[in-house]
């Protein structure tokens, strides 16, 4: 039976053992249903002790380290280990996760707690700085990080009793924290004489700032603010492990076994010795630790306690001395050993805790136990039922009674560990495997007597078993072999023939042919530990490393089976048994030591099964992560398997070239000093673009609200006017946009890109301004997007690896949820237009059903049996009903996830579908529409896209009948259809059919000729067609033909009658202009044709190259082949004659430029001088002096790879690698020159030409298949240019020098380390103590002396010195400062309270002066040099000021840069952001409703950001400038526009969402205007 699909029984996890004391503590709690709540392994368990029933929540992937109890006791925090680890909030109830947080810690989530209202979540992570983060858990947003200290952090816990205040606890220290905007203080707890500076294991807050914690040595620290107020001495014996606060007081446990319960005062009320209790785990001899308190729960009159060894203990207050025991596992140590009984539910393991314990299966209890001398690694039951057999750690076994666990027999003949052991099926001997390579087998009744010994393995045995009539034995070992002995004698079987009959009495090995499946295709032979087989119901359980216990079928043959996988355990699984009757798998975890009880529910009836359990489905994640050698799905349709593997990634993406100049601009120092050609004063605008992306996107064509089009192609958004045929362009984006989604109010739409760090535009399709950018979240790109039905939220697909998929906020901008998808690509994604928290996805073998639970989403598969590829999917009627189109042609109908019916719509796949309000349309690759009623019963009407019914006013020809329908949409009375051959047609309900736009098909286009008099041009491209296009108003296809091959290159003869064609296989053709009839064609080469050219004039001869580095020159008249210029070494590029038609100039591949005569081909050396002097009668090339300019800085990096000079000789257009078209001043001599940019295509531009009167601009684009026409505006054309006007690559250093006071300020550095080297005698008062007068290199703007400029904070002093006997230091008062910053600062002195008052700053303080009383007040919170001071001028906040200062790394420590936002009156701190301005805030500015801050960093990339400043959160941030920026300030009346200014550079800057967009000021409408060094700023009205 080699069935390769996963097995259709199940398992359901019914029961763990134990509990995880052990590196954790404070992880036992009551729920308001007074059930228990701890965790085990990988799993929270909710434990109903009354009915002793469990519950079990299996959101983590890995070990739980930490969980918390929300205020109202119902919902759960856990956290726990991992590479990213994560927290998850579920409710205990139902244990559904209710939210995800992630994306913050690395290694592990070492403490939680919520705050008093819940509504917070604070989280401390195992990273090296011990990171300390609070969450809005319910948004699953992060409110506030710090590093939380140096050393491990072990309890941490919000004061109750004051808001936004924690404490934090861990080895020798404790910290006092307080949480203002984003900012989290700490300081440090100050233990001063009254005790020891010790560890500090957990804590409690009380009233009055009062704080309890308990400390190594047993006592218990009281603390008053952050001094150590007293202590109760001698609380418990040793360390103090945990501390709970509760209505009636506190309960602590220790490590001396006893728990002690304390009222409000921490006056003594009782205590409990739990190592007097007759019950519980007492490892007498040597190792005994005795019992360990990690976790005590006191409510009411119950007390919880967890124990070090995996007991729960439940007191009963007014009963104390009877402690119940309700839980036990192993202790710590792994857990190798595993027996079943062979007649009863019994399961039997053993530990290297040294203890061996019988498990009821049906009780679920412990029932025996006994303790070993050593540690135990294997256990085996006779086949009776009456001897329990214990392989030890030290090569010992011990033979047991298992009536009353009594010693029957202890033998030790090895050395090595015993491994495995087995009693034969006859009971008559015990076959016992060892790491001595070895196995030795005893005869049971001869009281274990030594009978045999088998010895043909060369490394230690892992897996054994009998064979049915005990006369064989099979063994695996660790070198991966599998052997054969004779029983009881031992002798090896070499002949395989007479094993070919044997039946196996189980199955527990893991080689054979039997169980190839269980290996994935590349695997070490180790990773699976143990497994065993179901006979009866022919399935296969399996445990390995990765913490999976997998469900197979047996026998499963072939490598890489189908299998169910189920979660649970954290790391290495070491043994899995089927209980004797087949209703259990007992699975037992090493590191985790934990015993998992699973049920197993055999095949049955699916549709009943369909309500079983909440956490069923979960569980059972049917999975598809098998890697089949022989894949069985059903053959991949061939333009899905093209787009599969499409991965859009670029060898340099936009986003580098900043990086890239930088690093060329050192080379390039020199060249920068010339005086460079100016930009050119003429542009050029955008127009009309032929082309549609179709070929790799679907349902990306839409009617907007006013009737237009809108759609992408290349970098571009095109919204298209059919009525007057024209188009308008959103530009914001600067590569391949691969997806659009409409807004439901059809006004805006989304877009998202291609990039290494991908952005997602939303703009307004009436304007074409951008609304909201989000970024920072998708890398390489992002492939599908969705609006959801209020308009409020989009989601979307990324192209990274995992396929991440996010839903935004789109208009804050803000990361609601995230998660990752899947393994393989995903195509769609869709919102429930009901319940906008619930989302789809669909793709390669894929369909899922997302809910939003916080930070993350929760996915589950959709339930098909064989999964199919989904190409697109909508929402039906109702919440639940959704419809996909697969890739075989059928809609698959679902009600939640489970798939109803499946209805046949389409030969081939359907790639687009689109819900009416009573109905759906569809569309495939059979290129037919067809419209359904809304249950997909029947088909109302197919339209059939063909050319017999193409309307008269189409804009174009269809190129083939039924061409692949890529998006379908409807609206005003039309049905809208995208092509994969890049057509846009408009379908009238009654049938005829108009085309609107098209471009080429997928291929690239390299060649591009325009007609010598008339608008007209040719485009040949590796699609294999010859196209011509008009360009005059009506922009229209004119005609198409069909080629062999696909073409580079095309050129018009000069009387604009014959058209010549080179193709890519070496051949070449001349076809007549108007009839694209064939007129000649030559194949004389094997290569590319690379150029085609006729020469002027009459356009006698026709000069041809190829890449293989030859031109031949043909006489067009007589049709024969005259000359062949040879000499290159590389392929030809580019060619250009000269005016006479003598002279041809060609480029090669290599960067040579050649010089050739005609016809005959002589090749010339020719002078740069005289070529300059030569008239040509094109240019097209890209090297010589006279085009040297056009090269950038990088241009290692990337290729000009066309050129075209316009015909007055004055400016010259180039399109190169990065989809740039820019336009230089002609001739460009010099290196770099200054141009005007424009981005629209998105990868490279093959080629440009200007038309014969220059009216037009003509470009075509390789990848992104799109002929672009941009109108050309002459100088003095004055309009809103659409360039980005970055002139240059390279600032020019001729502007004229600094002054010396603001070239001074531009090099001071601010971090000066406090206290870092002594450079002063340090006797006297204290540094931080000392009014600080500016020594004279200060005032001179030198390097700074680092002195202290911190608070003064003698706690921290006397920390420092610590033992040390010393007069206390009484505290001094800040009377008077002398001084005002201004020798580096600007704008920082204010006038308050109408002019009462003046502010201003000195030093670390802002200081308020009266002018009246002359009175100074100080606010003294910052720790360093206030740089910048600002003052909210909105009514709704007066007096409201904004301050920032220094500091050094932007690490969110409290060293890190600060703003201070505070109350100028009462000094009052309303705010403090820290940020990741390394180096300090150099600008603040509020804008106009005061709710917004924006500040400026003095780090390298002088970051602009932008915060809501009363919550802390950072709204946007962006790198300003590469150099110094002084000021930036918001427009008096605006919330989103500012304008920042500094060295040579004036920013103008829009908030869009949470993006910063910047648009340079530009200087050349004014002659000879130069960039300056820019100081201030001030804005004035518009007249």
């Amino acid at each position: 039976m080699a069935d390769r699909t996963a097995p259709n029984c199940h398992l359901r996890l019914e029961w763990v053992y134990g509990y995880r004391g052990h590196q954790c503590r404070n992880n036992l709690y009551y729920t308001a249903a007074k059930e228990i709540v701890y965790f085990v392994a990988g799993v929270g368990v909710v434990y109903n002790t009354r009915e002793h029933k469990q519950k079990f929540y299996l959101g983590h992937n890995d070990d739980i380290i930490s969980l918390a109890l929300h205020p109202e006791h119902v919902l759960v925090a856990t956290g726990q280990v991992g590479k990213e680890p994560y927290i998850c909030v579920w409710d205990s109830y139902t244990v559904q996760t209710v939210s995800i947080l992630k994306d913050v810690h690395t290694h592990g989530i070492a403490c939680l707690a919520f705050d008093l209202e819940g509504q917070c979540l604070v989280s401390v992570g195992l990273d090296s700085k011990n990171t300390i983060c609070v969450w809005d858990w319910k948004r699953g947003r992060v409110l506030a990080a710090a590093p939380g200290h140096t050393d491990r952090i072990f309890d941490i816990s919000w004061d109750l009793y004051q808001p936004s205040k924690l404490v934090s606890c861990g080895v020798k220290h404790i910290k006092f924290w307080s949480l203002c905007g984003n900012a989290l203080t700490p300081k440090r707890g100050v233990f001063g004489k009254t005790g020891d500076l010790q560890t500090i294991l957990c804590l409690a807050c009380a009233k009055d700032e009062v704080t309890y914690s308990g400390a190594l040595n047993g006592d218990i620290y009281v603390w008053k603010g952050i001094n150590l107020m007293r202590m109760v001495q001698g609380a418990h014996g040793s360390g103090i492990f945990s501390m709970n606060a509760c209505e009636e007081g506190f309960a602590t446990g220790g490590r001396d076994g006893c728990v002690r319960l304390w009222d409000h005062n921490f006056k003594p009320i009782t205590v409990i010795d739990l190592r007097e209790t007759d019950q519980g785990y007492k490892a007498r001899g040597e190792n005994s630790r005795g019992l360990s308190v990690r976790s005590v729960c006191w409510r009411g009159d119950h007390i919880l306690v967890g124990t070090q060894d995996s007991e729960i203990f439940e007191v009963v207050v007014h009963d104390r001395n009877k402690p119940f025991l309700i839980m036990q596992g192993h202790c710590e140590g792994e857990l190798w050993a595993l027996a079943v009984h062979p007649t009863k539910p019994l399961a039997m393991t053993g530990s290297d805790d040294r203890s061996v314990r019988i498990w009821s299966l049906i009780d679920h209890a412990l029932i025996a136990r006994c303790n070993m001398e050593e540690p135990i690694r294997c256990a085996a039951v006779s086949t009776d039922g009456i001897h329990l057999a214990l392989g030890m750690k030290d090569g010992s076994f011990t033979v047991l009674r298992v009536r009353d666990m009594t010693e029957v027999v202890h033998i030790k003949d090895r050395k090595e560990a015993i491994h495995e052991l087995k009693y034969s099926p006859d009971g008559a001997n015990l076959a016992v495997g060892s790491n001595d390579n070895s196995v030795d087998i005893y005869g049971v009744v001869q009281r274990y007597k030594k009978v045999g010994e088998c010895i043909g393995s060369t490394s230690f045995i892992t897996h054994m078993d009998w064979s049915t009539d005990s006369k064989y034995l099979q063994t695996n070992d660790g070198g991966g072999r599998r052997l054969f002995y004779r029983m009881p004698s031992g002798k090896e079987v070499t002949n395989r023939e007479e094993l070919k009959l044997v039946q196996w009495a189980s199955w527990t090995c893991v080689l054979g042919p039997e169980v190839n499946g269980i290996w994935p295709k590349y695997s070490d032979i180790n990773d699976i530990n143990s497994v065993d087989a179901n006979f009866n119901n022919q399935v296969l359980v399996t445990a390995d490393d990765y913490g999976l216990v997998k469900l197979l079928r047996y026998p499963c043959v072939k490598k890489g089976a189908k299998f169910k996988k189920y979660l649970g355990h954290s790391a290495h699984i070491t043994n899995a048994r089927w209980s004797h009757d087949y209703q259990w798998v007992i699975t037992i975890g090493g590191v985790d030591h934990s015993v998992f009880q699973w049920k197993f529910v055999p095949e049955r009836k699916s549709k009943e099964a369909l309500h079983i359990a909440p956490q069923e489905s979960l569980a059972d994640s049917n999975s598809e992560e098998s890697d089949s050698d022989q894949s069985d799905v059903p053959e991949m349709d061939s333009e899905i398997e093209q787009e599969t593997q499409l991965t859009y990634r670029r060898q340099v993406y936009k986003e580098d070239l900043p990086q890239l100049k930088e690093q060329c601009k050192e080379k390039h120092r020199a060249t920068a000093m010339k005086k460079r050609e100016r930009a050119p004063g003429n542009g050029v605008k955008l127009h009309f673009i032929h082309g549609y992306r179709g070929y790799d996107c679907r349902s990306n064509l839409f009617y907007t609200q006013t009737g237009e089009i809108v759609y992408h192609v290349a970098a571009i958004g095109v919204v298209y006017n059919r009525q007057q045929n024209t188009q308008r362009f959103y530009m914001g984006h600067d590569d391949d946009i691969l997806c659009l989604a409409i807004h439901p109010l059809k006004d805006f739409v989304a877009t998202g890109q291609v990039g290494r760090d991908s952005s997602i535009h939303i703009w307004d399709t009436e304007t074409l301004k951008p609304l909201s950018v989000l970024k920072g979240f998708h890398q390489l790109g992002v492939c599908a997007l969705d609006f959801s039905a209020d308009g409020k939220r989009l989601a979307s697909v990324g192209l990274d690896d995992n396929h991440t998929i996010v839903l935004w906020d789109w208009r804050k901008g803000e990361k609601l949820s995230a998660m990752r998808g899947s393994k393989d690509k995903i195509f769609v994604v869709k919102i429930n237009p009901y319940l906008p928290d619930k989302l789809i996805t669909a793709g390669v073998k894929h369909m899922k059903f997302w809910h939003k639970a916080g930070g993350g989403l929760i996915g589950r598969k959709g339930n098909m049996g064989k999964m199919e590829t989904m190409m697109c999917a909508v929402y039906g009627w109702s919440e639940e009903m959704v419809f996909s189109g697969t890739c075989t042609g059928d809609i698959c109908i679902w009600r939640d996830m489970f798939l109803i019916k499946t209805v046949k719509a389409h030969d081939g796949p359907v790639f687009s579908m689109h819900a009416l309000e009573k109905g759906f349309v569809t569309g495939g690759k059979d290129g037919i529409v067809a419209l359904w009623d809304d249950t997909f019963e029947r088909c109302l009407k197919t339209y059939a896209i063909k050319r017999a019914v193409l309307a008269p006013g189409s804009k174009g020809l269809l190129l083939e009948d039924n061409p692949s329908i890529r998006a379908i949409s409807l609206g005003h009375g039309h049905i809208l259809v995208g092509t994969k051959n890049g057509e846009i047609l408009e379908v009238d309900k009654s049938g005829p059919i108009t085309l609107l736009v098209q471009g080429h098909m997928e291929g690239e286009v390299w060649g591009l000729a325009t007609h010598p008099h008339l608008p007209l041009c040719a485009t040949v491209s590796d699609d294999k067609t010859l196209r011509i296009w008009d360009l005059s108003p009506s922009h229209c296809m004119l005609a198409v033909r069909k080629l062999r091959k696909g073409g580079h290159c095309c050129c018009f003869s000069p009387d604009g009658k014959a058209l010549a064609v080179g193709l890519n296989d070496g051949s070449f053709l001349i076809v007549n202009a108007d009839t694209l009839e064939d007129l000649v064609s030559f194949h004389h080469r094997k290569d590319i044709i690379s150029d085609i050219r006729f020469s002027p004039g009459v356009g006698k001869y026709l000069a041809v190259a190829s890449g293989d580095t030859f031109v031949d020159i043909y006489n067009v008249m007589s049709s024969k082949r005259v000359g062949v210029c040879k000499g290159c070494l590389n392929y030809i590029t580019h060619m250009d004659w000269d005016k006479r038609g003598k002279l041809l100039q060609v480029n090669t591949s290599a960067k040579e430029q050649f010089f050739f005569e005609a016809p005959r081909g002589k090749r010339q050396t020719i002078p740069a001088t005289e070529v300059e002097k030569i008239d040509w009668s094109t240019w097209t090339c890209v090297l010589g002096t006279s085009v040297e300019g056009i090269w950038p800085v990088i241009s290692e990096v990337t290729e000009v790879t066309a050129a075209c000079l316009s015909n007055d000789r004055k400016v010259l257009a180039t399109g190169d690698d990065l989809g740039y078209v820019k336009l230089f001043r002609y001739p460009v001599k010099g290196k770099y020159a200054k141009f005007k940019r424009y981005v629209a295509h998105s990868t490279h531009v093959t080629n440009v030409r200007w038309t014969h009167d220059d009216s037009l601009l003509v470009t075509v684009g390789g990848g992104d298949t799109c002929l672009m026409i941009w109108a050309h505006e002459p100088e003095g054309h004055r309009e809103i240019k659409h360039c980005e006007s970055e002139e240059s690559d390279i600032e020019s250093e001729d502007d004229g020098g600094y002054d010396s006071d603001v070239t001074r300020e531009n090099e001071i550095n601010y971090i000066i380390k406090a206290l870092s080297t002594n450079m002063r005698p340090m006797t006297g008062v204290k540094p931080h103590l000392q009014l600080k007068e500016p020594s004279v290199d200060e005032r001179q703007g030198v390097v700074r002396p680092p002195v202290s400029r911190a608070l003064p904070q003698p706690e921290k002093l006397q920390t420092n010195n610590v033992g040390k006997k010393k007069r206390p230091i009484e505290d001094l008062v800040l009377e008077l400062v002398f001084g005002y910053r201004g020798n580096d600062c600007r704008n920082n002195v204010h006038y308050l309270n109408e002019g009462a008052d003046i502010i201003y700053h000195t030093a670390s303080i802002g200081i308020v002066l009266n002018l009246t009383t002359s009175c100074q007040s100080f606010y003294v919170e910052h720790s360093d040099d206030i740089l910048c001071l600002t003052i909210n001028q909105h009514p709704k906040f007066p007096n409201v000021v904004a301050t920032g200062q220094v500091g050094d790394a932007g690490d969110m420590s409290a060293t890190s840069p600060s703003i201070h936002v505070w109350d100028a009156m009462t000094k009052q701190t309303l705010s403090v952001l820290r940020c990741f301005h390394a180096g300090g805030v150099c600008s603040v500015s509020f804008s106009a409703t005061g709710k917004l801050l924006l500040s400026v960093g003095l780090d390298p990339e002088h970051t602009i950001t932008i915060w809501k400043w009363q919550e802390g959160a950072k709204v946007a941030s962006r790198n300003g400038h590469s150099q110094r920026i002084f000021v930036a300030e918001f427009r008096p009346d605006s919330d989103t526009h500012f304008v920042s200014v500094g060295i040579k550079h004036v920013r103008f800057w829009t908030l869009a969402g949470r993006a910063l967009l910047s648009k340079k000021g530009v200087l050349s409408s004014i002659e000879d205007a130069r960039m300056q060094t820019m100081l201030s700023v001030a804005f004035g009205a518009v007249p």
